[in-house]
This record gives structure tokens, sequence and C-alpha cells, in this order.
């Protein structure tokens, strides 16, 4: 077997062991986004995994780890979303959903519009924006089933980027590593003061890989308070 066959077999037993079934034309999107990943990072970093295996099991794998967590026909906000992850791969995924990529960088919104149009997915736009100027904005804020991140910063700067997006009565869903308990104990006053409420963390063996990743689910009860997100300088120096 060549090394495309491979990883098409890898993503297809990997997502099976996650409950998600992919179809012919579904692994086919992921091999494309794949060629167009590895051809666009050597022109700026999209990613710092560059090994077709890894990128299947760390990227893909892994962001499809959240597929059972979202309804077929919801509507989600991706908060910084890079190279795409999770928003691409769950939409290859899942049809049905509406998704909208917000990112800071205008080369990489080129690169996911790139991506949309050659994989032909519908109900899914990429944004050039921050995301908390994004988050004071009627058309984005609260209008989300779901708000993701992916990201490396703490929890509770996370919510202050993500929750406003989140209707009342949707939720937030952060992709965290194993050790979420340190960060969770001091995260809980944030999500109260976002709207918000803890609801779980959901633990993630990443199926091939020796790796366990968390999510971290947030339900929004009420309306994010008028002033918040505060100003990225603001979030990253004092955080909630």
């Amino acid at each position: 077997m060549n090394q495309e066959t491979n990883q098409r077999q890898l993503l297809f037993e990997a997502a099976k062991q996650l409950g998600v079934t992919l179809t012919d034309m579904q692994l086919t999107q992921f091999g494309t986004y794949m060629e167009m990943l590895l051809e666009w990072n050597e022109k700026f970093n999209l990613t710092a995994i560059s090994d077709p295996r890894e990128i299947t099991l760390k990227h893909f794998v892994d962001c499809l780890s959240i597929v059972p967590h979202i309804g077929k026909d919801e509507s989600i906000a991706d908060i910084g979303a890079g190279a795409g992850f999770p928003g691409i791969p769950l939409k290859i995924a899942m049809p049905g959903i509406r998704v909208t990529l917000l990112d800071a960088l205008n080369k990489r919104v080129g690169f996911l519009n790139a991506v949309i149009l050659t994989l032909g997915l519908e109900d899914i736009h990429a944004v050039h924006i921050r995301a908390e100027d994004a988050a004071r904005l009627g058309e984005y804020r609260e209008a989300y089933d779901v708000a993701i991140a992916r990201a490396v910063a703490s929890l509770p700067t996370l919510a202050e980027y993500a929750l406003p997006f989140a209707r009342v009565g949707g939720r937030f869903i952060a992709m965290k590593g194993p050790s979420v308990e340190e960060e969770l104990a001091v995260s809980n006053q944030a999500i109260i003061t976002l709207g918000g409420e803890y609801s779980s963390t959901i633990s993630v063996e990443i199926p091939f890989e020796d790796i366990t990743h968390s999510l971290v689910i947030v339900n929004k009860l009420s309306h994010t308070p008028a002033r918040y997100p505060r100003k990225a300088s603001q979030i990253s120096k004092k955080p909630l």
C-alpha cells in the first residue's frame, strides 16, 4: 500500500474508534485537505506538524473527537481557527453543520478559503477578524449553538474569547491537554462572570497514539455582560 492509502485507512479506522464512520468522499476530502496543508505550509507556517501520520492522528482525528458532542445541524464558531482545526474536519464529517472560522491572520484565512473552495464545502465561512472584535458585532455575538477553541491559552482566557459567541442555551467546548484540573480550579469565576456554567470534562484517547486529550464543556446559561470580551492586551495581562 502506498502512503496515501495507508493514511486513508488509518484515518478511517481511528475515526471509527471514536464512533465516526467516514465515507469514501469524506476520506478523499481529508486527503486533499492534507495535500493543501503540506503545500501551503511550505510558504508560511500553518502547523508545526508535517508528518502525514501525525497530521492524521494529532490534527484530523483529534478534531473528530468532538463529533459525538455536536448536533448534526448546529451552528459552530471556531475561535482562532488557524489551519482550520477543528472547524474544517468537523464540517467534512458533519455536512449539515454551519461553521464560521475566525482568524486574525489574513494569510491563514486565504488558506481556509482555498480549502473550502477546493473541497466544495457549503455553509462554512472564513472571516479575517480578531475574536474580541467579532464578539462585539451583532452578527456574531451569541449567534452560535457551539463556540469551540483549540488553543494553548489558559481556560479563563479561552472562555472570555469564546463564550460571547455562544447563544444562551448553547455551549462552549475547549479542547485541552490531559491536565485540565488545575485550570478548572481557577476558571470557575471567569466562566460564571461570562454567563456560563461548567458542565463536564470528557477524556479522549486518540487511537493509535499514546495521547489523551480533554474536552471541557461549558453551558451558556445567561447573556455575557456587554463589557466582555475586553481588549486582547487586558485579557492576557489580567485574566478573569
